[in-house]
């Protein structure tokens, strides 16, 4: 059966990633649509590449770029808001979500209809309204398979067993290019230290947020929604192979791992191929005896705080993940604008947080979650000029 898929975040890793799982696969998979951010030149070539149908840019005065890009190709084409929303109504079986940050959330949201499946990547999208994506999934029979290595493992590994069978559930991380670091040193680091992922090469937000593991805290609070679990059933490993990307322990006691080599394919693979496995190239195998010893280890909340905020985000509830995220956004934007210290991330999500929005209650749809995550980030960038977060 050939199922068509429609790409949002077509030229980031993910897009990468699942374009040539659909190369590999011509006789079951098409990409019907492909959405990105604002480089039309990349998206063009992307679309003309894949046959694409449709290509559409979020920012709008990209628009006649792309246009022009993709004149003679027979390819429509859009750019704005309007235009992405296009992309995602047009007929599609899968609609992989990679849109990076909070961006994404209103294109996950649309790409919730009846029998389609969504291959979710957007973190963000359960962080700042998952009770509300959750329940429209359920409503209008939509799927949501996790496109997130850690969370397709452990959606792998729990298959058929209910929620009530489960004790607790893992989520691995690789510790990033600081893991062995002192406080000290990780609180001068410079952006390109940062941006130095020791397993995956991805766009610069979410490497960053690997490197302070807000990554890990925000996956941490998708985990939650995706599956339904209370949060002290959530806890993170320090595993540096990331061979182990997730485990889930039983309620009697058994313990059972998704394994697979440190390559998104591997997950894209699984979700596009629904519930039909797809071949996977010889070089995609896992061979263990192959592999470096395996270790594991607690995250250290002292020399990542973002980790901690994010735990205690997600133990607070209600609006509070949105506004953590919202925050983190603004804060490693201006990180790597050099406007603060790689400390300065943590220090800043902290104190929005601390400030008013601590009682709001959850966003019951998406209007409602992008309100608060724009007076979040009213708030981040006000805190900007101020000490100590500014730099000298």
């Amino acid at each position: 059966m050939l199922r068509t898929v429609t790409l949002l975040g077509a030229t980031g890793s993910i897009g990468r990633s699942t374009r040539e799982v659909v190369a590999e696969n011509p006789d079951r998979l098409r990409i019907a649509a492909v959405v990105a951010g604002r480089d039309a030149a990349a998206l063009a070539r992307i679309a003309v590449e894949t046959g694409a149908s449709f290509a559409a840019l979020a920012d709008e005065q990209a628009g006649p770029a792309l246009a022009e890009a993709l004149a003679g190709s027979g390819i429509a084409c859009g750019a704005g808001r309007s235009a992405v929303l296009e992309a995602v109504s047009r007929e599609s079986d899968i609609v992989v979500s990679a849109i990076s940050g909070a961006a994404g959330l209103e294109a996950t949201f649309a790409a919730l209809t009846p029998g389609r499946v969504v291959a979710l990547a957007n973190k963000e999208s359960l962080v700042c309204a998952g009770a509300a994506v959750m329940a429209r999934a359920k409503a209008v029979g939509a799927r949501i398979l996790p496109l997130d290595s850690e969370h397709n493992a452990l959606h792998q590994v729990l298959g058929a067993e209910p929620i009530e069978a489960i004790r607790s559930m893992t989520l691995t991380a690789s510790g990033g290019p600081f893991r062995t670091w002192s406080a000290e040193r990780i609180a001068a680091a410079r952006p390109e230290q940062a941006l130095a992922h020791p397993n995956y090469a991805m766009g610069a937000k979410i490497t960053i947020d690997s490197a302070s593991m807000m990554n890990k805290g925000l996956e941490l609070i998708e985990a939650c929604f995706l599956f339904g679990l209370a949060p002290a059933q959530l806890e993170v490993l320090v595993h540096p192979q990331q061979i182990v990307h997730g485990l889930v322990t039983f309620r009697d006691g058994s313990v059972s791992a998704g394994m697979a080599l440190p390559d998104m394919r591997v997950a894209a693979a699984h979700c596009l191929g629904i519930d039909g496995r797809l071949d996977a190239p010889p070089a995609r195998f896992l061979d263990l005896a192959m592999s470096a010893p395996l270790s594991f280890e607690r995250p250290d909340l002292v020399r990542f705080p973002a980790l901690g905020l994010a735990i205690a985000a997600l133990a607070a509830g209600g609006a509070m993940p949105a506004i953590l995220n919202a925050a983190n956004e603004v804060a490693v934007a201006a990180f790597l604008e050099g406007r603060i210290g790689f400390a300065g991330i943590a220090g800043l999500v902290e104190a929005v947080c601390a400030g008013p929005g601590a009682g709001l209650s959850a966003a019951p749809d998406v209007a409602a979650a992008l309100a608060i995550d724009h007076e979040a980030r009213n708030r981040a960038r006000e805190l900007l000029s101020r000490a100590p977060f500014a730099v000298t």
